[in-house]
């Protein structure tokens, strides 16, 4: 006597239906002590709206000819969102997010805004999804289990605009403080002179302040990376001799 879905909200609500043979004119359908609300009864199955409850319990049909069952019934608890990295991403969507949390294992979609997507269980507790795309604005993440839906935040960004620097060039040793001016600057989560990370602060969503690193005399160019995407400082900044 299988029960199609045989896993659900603590919440109830959910429609299961339970398959077997002899099942017509069933009278009852129990959750373990619980009766559930019948919709639908065929001589081999019955339809039926869970009841709430918890932990795994026993499912029982009643019928003129005798009770069938129990067959078990997981209640699983609501999911918990715990952190979601990074909170955002590009608007042309194609970025990998991690969603850590509780109760994760069941999830079937996880949608952002009005955007849905098919997650990747790693286990109970994490999730991967990579971003549809979406309109730069901040957006309902909600990830959705058979145990519910939790929600928390996500934000579209635009790509950013590197417009400029200042001072234009530093010593090989490095340590020269250049202010870094540009457009969609807030999610900086990196920036180079040439291929080498320099360390940075984000001072406001048009202003970096960067520490050059080391680097052998020569021009690099200096590319500020963001949730948003990335670009490169119109001129070069000069090591000097």
């Amino acid at each position: 006597m299988p029960i199609t879905q045989n896993q659900g909200s603590t919440a109830g609500g959910q429609t299961v239906t339970v398959t077997g043979t002899d099942l017509g004119g069933a009278t009852a359908v129990n959750f373990g002590t619980k009766p559930a609300a019948i919709t639908g009864n065929t001589a081999g199955s019955v339809s039926v709206i869970t009841p709430t409850g918890a932990g795994v319990v026993g499912v029982t049909v009643v019928t003129p000819g005798g009770v069938g069952g129990p067959e078990p019934f997981f209640y699983l608890p609501p999911p918990v969102i715990l952190s979601v990295s990074p909170g955002s991403g590009p608007v042309a969507g194609g970025s990998t997010i991690t969603i850590s949390g509780r109760y994760l294992a069941s999830a079937t979609t996880v949608q952002f805004g009005g955007s849905t997507v098919t997650p990747t269980v790693v286990s109970d507790q994490e999730l991967t999804v990579v971003s549809p795309t979406g309109a730069a604005s901040t957006v309902a993440l909600a990830v959705v289990t058979l145990g519910g839906t939790a929600s928390t935040a996500f934000r579209f960004v635009d790509p950013p605009t590197a417009t400029g620097f200042s001072p234009l060039s530093g010593l090989p040793a490095g340590g020269t403080l250049v202010g870094i001016t540009g457009t969609n600057l807030l999610t900086t989560t990196g920036v180079t002179f040439g291929a080498v990370p320099a360390t940075f602060a984000v001072l406001s969503d048009t202003e970096i302040a960067a520490m050059a690193p080391a680097h052998a005399p020569g021009t690099v160019t200096i590319t500020v990376t963001t949730t948003g995407g990335n670009d490169a400082a119109p001129g070069t900044f000069l090591y000097l001799l």
